[in-house]
């Protein structure tokens, strides 16, 4: 009969009594939007930490940037103060912070440097199986885990010119954390600042060695046996073979440990003080906070160190991060 469908069918284009379209709940909310707020509901205590621990302490930090503040007035500055540049002015001007700025990139660059140069080193060398493997890679980690208070009390005793062990093996005693120059090899080098950057690969190889032992371990082993099987050298094998492979996770490796040790206080902090020409950006912001109780010339050191930061990892990102992409 006209005007009739067969039972348990509708007419097209409707859909039976209390029923929705495929994919849309009773209030109209498709699934994509029902999963998007679960999502957003999930992620949202992470949101509100990182905005609460970093964000805005950070604009809290610009903001005393740009304003007179000393410890003393602290309680009078505002959200409305007057800004000014002097802070910056005075930071670029004040003698030491361009050579705390160069002692940084030194001490940042040859520590990374070190730092993933030992840990490959000791990758390669613990790979392969023999007795008491397992004992060796967890020693390897002491220097990691221990606390940053008893090593650097540890090379301090060691260094000493009146009674560490290092000095009983040379034939004229050298301070090695409190002496600025000295002469090797004919050639004047910045002793202390050295002592420091072999403290900093010393204590963080092991961060690369597990990264990099992870990925040897993930290698396939067939393109080793047929590099040996085509007779290649350990040398050839290690350039051609493994390198290629090991390339990214480096890379990883060298901004990671760049950005941990740009920043990097405790360490020069406890070995040195900053002194003997070992003075960073990080130590000099903190010497201006406590010793000066200038917190906005400090606030201003602390942003300018965080956008040369920024602008190498700008550079690191458009030509290294960007090759991958391109060969991937």
């Amino acid at each position: 009969m006209r005007g009739r469908t067969p039972r348990g069918r509708t007419p097209r284009g409707r859909t039976p009594r209390g029923r929705t379209p495929r994919g849309r709940t009773p209030r109209g909310r498709t699934l994509r939007e029902q999963e998007g707020r679960a999502g957003l509901a999930l992620i949202s205590p992470t949101l509100v930490i990182t905005l609460v621990v970093v964000v805005l302490p950070l604009l809290w930090a610009i903001m005393l940037a740009f304003q007179d503040v000393r410890l003393i007035n602290i309680r009078q500055v505002g959200l409305f103060g007057g800004y000014t540049l002097e802070n910056f002015t005075y930071v670029l001007a004040e003698p030491g912070f361009w050579t705390a700025l160069v002692n940084t990139m030194i001490y940042t660059v040859a520590g990374t440097g070190l730092s993933i140069v030992i840990g490959l080193v000791a990758a390669l060398a613990l790979r392969d199986r023999f007795r008491g493997r397992t004992l060796v890679r967890a020693s390897i980690l002491i220097p990691y885990v221990a606390p940053v208070v008893a090593v650097t009390f540890l090379w301090q005793t060691m260094l000493s010119p009146q009674y560490g062990i290092v000095n009983t093996w040379l034939s004229e005693p050298i301070a090695f954390l409190t002496q600025a120059r000295g002469t090797f090899l004919g050639v004047e080098v910045p002793v202390a600042l050295l002592t420091v950057i072999a403290f900093e690969a010393w204590r963080y190889f092991p961060f690369a060695f597990l990264f990099i032992l992870a990925r040897i371990q993930a290698l396939p082993a067939e393109l080793d046996e047929a590099a040996v099987v085509d007779g290649a050298t350990p040398t050839q094998r290690f350039r051609y073979v493994m390198l290629p492979q090991l390339w990214r996770i480096i890379a990883l490796l060298a901004v990671l440990r760049f950005v941990f040790t740009f920043t990097k206080f405790d360490d020069v902090y406890l070995l040195t003080g900053g002194g003997a020409g070992t003075e960073v950006v990080s130590v000099r912001v903190y010497n201006f906070l406590t010793a000066r109780d200038d917190i906005g010339a400090s606030a201003a050191q602390a942003i300018v160190l965080a956008v040369v930061l920024v602008v190498f990892l700008v550079i690191y990102l458009k030509f290294f991060a960007g090759g991958d992409r391109d060969q991937g």
